[in-house]
């Protein structure tokens, strides 16, 4: 039993260094090798502090420029689609805050509301 055992288990002794030695010729064989490495494909991305604040800056240019295109859209809306550019200028100036534009967003929201008023309230009486 002990030399089926002794066969057994220099049989699985070969076959792991034959393993280890036709993957890496230059290590030494002699060594009992029992876990599994893997190289990996992609180096490891660092996060650092500079990408956030790169991330604000960017959120409050779309922010102040989303702002001005509501302001925009709701003064227009003031002579021009009372109503469908008003709502499109109050939709845009909620955005605009989220962004980070608080002003121009409360303005656009502001403005955008007045002129919606104006054309459904005022307006058919002239």
């Amino acid at each position: 039993m002990n030399d089926e055992r002794r066969e057994l288990n220099s049989v699985d002794r070969n076959l792991q260094d034959i393993d280890v030695y036709y993957d890496n010729p230059e290590t030494d064989v002699s060594k009992e090798y029992r876990e599994e490495t893997a190289a990996e494909i992609a180096a490891p991305m660092s996060v650092s502090r500079d990408f956030e604040e790169d991330t604000a800056e960017d959120t409050t240019t779309s922010g102040r420029i989303l702002g001005y295109s509501a302001l925009a859209l709701s003064i227009l809306s003031l002579f021009i689609l009372p109503v469908i550019m008003g709502a499109a200028g109050i939709v845009l100036g909620f955005v605009a805050r989220r962004r980070g534009a608080e002003m121009l967003g409360a303005w656009a929201i502001g403005i955008g509301a007045v002129s919606i008023i104006i054309g459904l309230f005022v307006l058919p009486f002239f």
